[in-house]
C-alpha cells in the first residue's frame, strides 16, 4: 500500500511527523495532493490536549492542492485541477445543512463526536498537514481556484478568513457601527477586514503584540488598545464617548475576553464570540445588566462548502481585502514539528505559517 508523510496526534503536547496510507477513495471523493496547508490555533488547542481528538489523527484543516483521484460518482471536477476544501466539509443533505447551519452538519456516527458536526477535516477524520487528504462529499466542498490566484492568496480561505468574517457576520455588522475586536490573531485580523467590508466605520481592536497591531491598521482598524499599557474597556468607552460599540466580537476564549467584549457593548448590542473555550465560562452579572440590557451573545462556527470557498476567493480576487501578508513564515512538512514549536511559542512575530509537502 503507498504509503505517505503526515503530521500526526500521538498525545497532549506531541504531534509528530510519521507515514500513513494514502486514503483510499470512496465514490463521492476526491483525493487532493495538497501543496500549501498551514497551522491553525485550533491546532494548537488538539497539540496541548484542549480539544479532544483521537489518538493517530492527521491534524490541520486549512488545504490548498491538486485533485489527485476522483470519486467514480463525482461530476463536475477533473484530476490536475487545483482547489481548496474549507475545514468545514457538509453534506450537503443533512437537518443542519438544509436548515442553512451547514458548519453544525451533525455527528459523525463512526467517531462519536458530537460539537461543531461540520468540521470533520483534522477533527473526526484525517486533516491537511500530509501530502495527500481525502476530502469527502466532495461535490459539496470542492471549489475550483482561479489561476491568477496564487497558493499563499487563498490560503486563509478553508478557515480562518470564513470565520473572522463569520464573527462579523454573525454580529450583524452594519453600516456605520462600531466595532470592537478583542485579539488580533489571524482569526481576529481576519474579522478586522470582514467588519470593514460590512460596513463599519470604526474598528477598534485590543493586542499588545506590535506585528499584529500593524496588521490590523492595514486591514482597517481606526484605534489599536495595547492591553499590556491601558485598560481596554475603559479605553475602548472613551475612544466611543461613554456609548459603547456596537458589536465587540472576541477572538480568543479566555474568560477575561469574553468580559471585557461584554463590558463594552452598548445597551443592545452584541457580543460575537469566535473563541475555542476550553474550559466554562462566567457571565459577569454586571455587564450583562442582570439579562435586561437587550444584549445578544452569538456564536459562530466557521461556514463551509463550495460556494463560501468560491465567495472567499471572490474577494481575495477583487482585491478588497489582501490576507497574503498574513503568511509571515514558510516551512517544509518534513519540519512540521519545528513549524508547531514557533507557532505555540509565538516567537518572532508569527501570524501564519505556510507549510509546503
Amino acid at each position: 500500500m503507498a504509503r505517505m508523510k503526515a503530521a500526526i496526534y500521538v498525545e497532549p503536547g506531541r504531534i509528530v511527523l510519521d507515514d500513513k496510507p494514502i486514503p483510499d477513495v470512496g465514490a463521492t471523493d476526491a483525493l487532493i495532493r495538497i501543496t500549501t496547508t498551514t497551522i491553525c490555533g485550533t491546532d494548537i488547542h488538539i497539540l496541548k490536549g484542549e480539544y479532544p481528538v483521537t489518538k493517530g489523527l492527521t491534524v490541520g484543516h486549512e488545504p490548498v492542492g491538486v485533485i489527485e483521484k476522483l470519486g467514480a460518482a463525482v461530476r463536475g471536477y477533473s484530476e490536475g485541477q487545483r482547489v481548496i476544501a474549507g475545514a468545514i466539509t457538509p453534506s450537503g443533505h443533512s437537518n443542519a445543512s438544509l436548515c442553512g447551519c451547514s458548519s453544525q452538519d451533525g455527528p459523525d456516527q463512526q467517531s462519536g463526536f458530537k460539537a461543531a458536526g461540520g468540521w470533520r477535516i483534522g477533527n473526526t477524520i484525517d486533516g491537511a498537514q500530509a501530502e495527500y487528504l481525502l476530502v469527502p462529499d466532495a461535490m459539496a466542498n470542492l471549489c475550483p481556484v482561479p489561476g491568477h490566484l496564487t497558493d499563499e492568496q487563498v490560503l486563509m480561505c478553508p478557515d480562518i478568513m470564513s470565520t473572522g468574517f463569520a464573527g462579523a457576520e454573525r454580529g450583524d455588522v452594519k453600516i456605520g457601527d462600531v466595532v470592537a475586536v478583542f485579539a488580533l490573531g489571524p482569526i481576529g485580523l481576519c474579522a478586522v477586514a470582514g467588519a470593514r467590508l460590512m460596513g463599519a466605520t470604526t474598528i477598534i481592536g485590543v493586542d499588545t503584540v506590535p506585528s499584529r497591531i500593524a496588521a490590523a491598521r492595514r486591514l482597517g482598524a481606526d484605534h489599536v488598545v495595547d492591553f499590556s499599557i491601558n485598560d481596554p474597556v475603559a479605553d475602548i468607552m472613551r475612544l466611543t464617548g461613554g456609548r459603547g460599540v456596537d458589536v465587540a466580537i472576541e477572538a480568543l476564549g479566555t474568560q477575561g475576553t469574553f468580559s471585557s467584549a461584554l463590558r463594552v457593548l452598548r445597551p443592545g448590542g452584541t457580543l460575537s464570540s469566535l473563541g475555542v473555550y476550553s474550559g466554562d465560562l462566567i457571565i459577569p452579572g454586571d455587564a450583562f445588566t442582570s439579562g435586561l440590557g437587550d444584549n445578544r451573545i452569538v456564536t459562530s462556527l466557521c461556514p463551509g462548502g463550495k460556494e463560501r470557498m468560491r465567495r472567499l476567493m471572490d474577494v481575495v480576487a477583487s482585491g478588497r481585502v489582501d490576507l497574503a501578508g498574513m503568511v509571515t513564515h514558510r516551512f517544509t512538512l518534513d519540519r512540521i514539528e519545528e513549524a508547531y514549536e514557533l507557532f505555540a511559542q509565538q516567537h518572532d512575530g508569527v501570524l501564519k505559517i505556510a507549510i509546503t509537502p
